[in-house]
């Protein structure tokens, strides 16, 4: 509250803000209430979720982030919205393998870099939620590096990787079908692992539930994340990493 009183007496914000801030989030006409403090809250920004969101409603939110932060993170936007959305932002960085979109306002300074986090995948087909939990990291300030198709089927090209894995703060592991990797990874290096079960593989536990049953029955130390969910297991990867 001082801090807020210090700033609109310095002329640094406006009376508005101060008030929005009080708030705790902004409003965006009567169909969303951002969480904008959140990053300095938690540590982790708000990201909107694109599905279910029409255009009109995603230009408003994006507005009012770039308005109030700078900055905003889109998951999982229809790429027929990506030319709508893209000139609001000063930069844009448009992640088709991932389906997220991040917009920044020219002013905009992006966290400094701190730890390192691995981002990897089981097979090809899994990484667009790895990636989404990739640049989740990233725009945390993290440094990422990834380490993709390198599943249990092959077993010596995770193996082959294992040093390079153990050298960063914390890991994310991307698996679908069995979702043994998780397992192997945790079992190879002495750096947190974030097990992240995805929806690929048919059949009896399909659609990433025989991956979730494994990684959560793993006899290796890891964390799950629900299915799919890759910004929850980026975000936790980049708050392990950046402590």
């Amino acid at each position: 509250m001082q801090d807020l009183l210090a700033d609109v007496a310095a002329g640094e914000r406006t009376v508005e803000e101060a008030r929005r801030a009080l708030d705790g989030y902004t409003r965006v006409d009567d169909f969303a209430r951002l969480d904008t403090g959140r990053a300095d809250r938690a540590g982790i920004p708000e990201v909107v979720l694109g599905e279910g969101k029409s255009t009109d409603q995603l230009r408003a939110i994006a507005e009012s982030f770039l308005d109030d932060r700078g900055h905003v993170v889109l998951t999982r936007v229809d790429g027929g919205a990506v030319g709508s959305l893209e000139p609001l932002g000063s930069e844009a960085d448009w992640h088709p393998d991932s389906n997220v979109l991040v917009l920044r306002a020219t002013d905009y300074e992006p966290p400094e870099c701190e730890g390192t986090v691995a981002v990897v995948s089981g097979g090809t087909s899994d990484v667009p939620v790895a990636e989404e939990a990739a640049v989740t990291a990233r725009e945390m300030g993290c440094t990422v590096e990834t380490y993709y198709d390198v599943g249990v089927a092959g077993i010596h090209r995770v193996l082959s990787e294992a040093d390079a894995l153990a050298a960063a703060d914390s890991i994310v592991v991307a698996a679908g079908r069995e979702g043994a990797l998780p397992t192997v990874v945790a079992g190879l290096v002495d750096v947190p692992v974030i097990g992240l079960p995805v929806s690929i593989g048919y059949g009896h536990g399909g659609d990433g539930e025989a991956a979730l049953a494994g990684m959560l029955q793993s006899c290796t130390v890891l964390s799950t994340v629900n299915i799919d969910a890759g910004f929850v297991a980026g975000a936790q990867a980049a708050q392990i990493a950046r402590n």
